[in-house]
């Protein structure tokens, strides 16, 4: 899943399914009320009209903007990161996709400033570790 503000950052990670309950929570914990929110026609997003401006574009009938509401860029990033995937690892296991999508999103974020990149990674290798099961 991701969210992605205009002109600004994107936050995504791998989620347990596509449900309200889980899509909804996602958005509730991260997405300030009141907000704009913009998303394609999945059942799980239709009680987002309660708390947000929820405008909805229809892909399944070839419909990609509608007024001010797309999820172009979105698209965008995960068809970015799936060439990232297929071209560098071919395949990558659902225990570890969390770690790629979070490097991918970082890498975006930090588009604008690869020096700034840089030294967060460097600065990062002195955190201590997660240990894996």
């Amino acid at each position: 899943m991701g969210m992605l503000q205009r002109d600004g950052r994107i936050l995504a990670a791998p989620v347990p399914g596509t449900s309200a309950d889980i899509l909804q929570g996602a958005i509730a914990q991260n997405v300030e009320l009141g907000s704009t929110i913009s998303t394609d026609e999945h059942k799980s997003y239709h009680g987002l009209r309660f708390g947000y401006e929820h405008g909805v574009v229809t892909h399944s009938a070839k419909e990609y903007v509608r007024g001010k509401h797309h999820v172009n860029s979105l698209e965008s990033h995960w068809s970015l990161f799936k060439r990232a995937v297929k071209g560098t690892h071919v395949h990558i296991s659902s225990k570890h996709a969390w770690k790629y999508v979070s490097e991918f999103s970082y890498r975006r974020n930090m588009r604008q400033s690869h020096w700034a990149m840089f030294n967060l990674l460097v600065h990062a290798f002195a955190l201590p570790r997660l240990e894996e099961n």
